[in-house]
């Protein structure tokens, strides 16, 4: 009797054990998103395979931001970093030094063909497959979520980082990655039919820094910003009034707030030139999950749908 019981309890301990052991190879993969939208997309792709910590979260200003030791901590126990590239997250090199981290890094723009931040006024494309043509002058602009066709881009990179880091789980993360750009392109051609009859003339609009030159590129919409491509620079008084001479004789009637830059400039101008002020725009954040832009589809739900309803009033 006394054998059987030991025998039982032995077996009993090896099922908790391979119980625990099981336990921790299920848990999420720990994973590190530069800020809000890549976090979302990366939520998304890996759903309940991944736990997603986002170091500039909804609300934040990725250009302003300065990590904490709490940062460190969190990229130092990731198995993957997410990033955008194209010099958005001038703060992350210093991060990553500090943190130690020794993870794989995705880098979501990676395939992106970058504009400059200083646009011409585009030229609205049919189809998907938008040309983003650099230039040789200025600055690129890193803002390249702001066209669908570049999301998909993302995705994938996000798809394939995932099964690099963790390929247990590729399949789910193919699938899982090909649902998310169908809902893409859908709704690309959703935003397409909402602005379709908003005549040419009527395609402009003043935001508060320039991060809208991939969304005006893809959906024929000129984009005029006091600011440059940073919410650190500042207009100058020349800048102020130049944009101010332009609503005027081109009659622009639409005047956007980010929801991550400060009103009065966006105010000043839309006193002075008698321009109304439509609803905030989402450029470089998500908004809080009770707000109108808590994922990426979302945001551009509402950003396309604020800019149609000012630009057919106009």
């Amino acid at each position: 009797m006394i054998h059987r019981r030991l025998f039982l309890g032995l077996a009993a301990g090896a099922a908790a054990l391979l119980s625990l052991t099981g336990a921790h190879a299920q848990e999420p993969l720990p994973v590190v998103a530069s800020f809000s939208i890549l976090g979302d997309m990366t939520s998304r792709i890996g759903g309940e395979h991944v736990a997603v910590t986002t170091l500039v979260g909804p609300g934040g200003d990725a250009h302003v931001f300065e990590p904490t030791p709490a940062d460190a901590r969190a990229l130092g126990r990731a198995k993957l970093l997410v990033t955008n590239g194209l010099q958005f997250e001038g703060w992350l090199p210093r991060l990553v030094a500090t943190s130690g981290f020794k993870g794989e890094t995705a880098v979501a723009a990676t395939g992106v063909t970058p504009i400059a931040f200083v646009q011409e006024e585009p030229e609205a494309h049919d189809d998907h497959d938008h040309d983003h043509a650099g230039h040789d002058h200025g600055p690129s602009d890193p803002h390249a979520w702001q066209d669908l066709a570049n999301g998909q881009i993302y995705a994938r990179n996000i798809v394939e980082a995932l099964k690099t880091a963790d390929p247990a789980h590729a399949g789910d993360y193919e699938a899982n990655g090909a649902a998310y750009i169908a809902e893409m392109k859908e709704l690309d051609a959703e935003i397409r039919g909402e602005l379709e009859d908003v005549p040419a003339e009527a395609r402009k609009v003043v935001t508060s820094h320039d991060a809208f030159g991939y969304f005006g590129k893809a959906y024929g919409i000129a984009f005029i910003a006091p600011n440059g491509v940073s919410t650190e620079a500042e207009a100058s008084a020349a800048d102020v009034a130049r944009i101010i001479d332009q609503i005027r004789d081109e009659k622009i009637r639409a005047v956007f707030v980010e929801n991550i830059s400060d009103p009065r400039l966006v105010e000043r101008i839309a006193a002075e030139t008698g321009a109304e002020i439509g609803g905030s725009l989402f450029s470089d954040s998500l908004s809080a999950p009770d707000g109108p832009a808590p994922t990426y589809l979302d945001m551009f739900r509402h950003n396309a749908g604020e800019l149609a309803k000012a630009l057919k009033t106009s």
